[in-house]
């Protein structure tokens, strides 16, 4: 269980050629891919940035500028 044969892949596509119709369906497969193309480009330059820069934090947790 899990996978998708053959037959359920062609029962999804008959399912959406009814719904959505030929001319729609590769103007759906364009937005998907160009979606999923900019989410991976969006996850990649995320990864860079994951950690803050805390060279400029006081280890006392006490802002630098911070008037007492």
């Amino acid at each position: 269980m899990g996978k998708i044969g053959w037959g359920e892949m062609l029962l999804l596509l008959i399912v959406l050629l009814l719904l959505f119709g030929a001319k729609k369906l590769p103007e759906l497969a364009r937005a998907l891919g160009k979606s999923l193309n900019e989410f991976k480009k969006g996850k990649d330059e995320g990864d860079g940035n994951e950690k803050p820069d805390t060279s400029k934090q006081d280890p006392s947790g006490i802002k630098p500028d911070a008037k007492v």
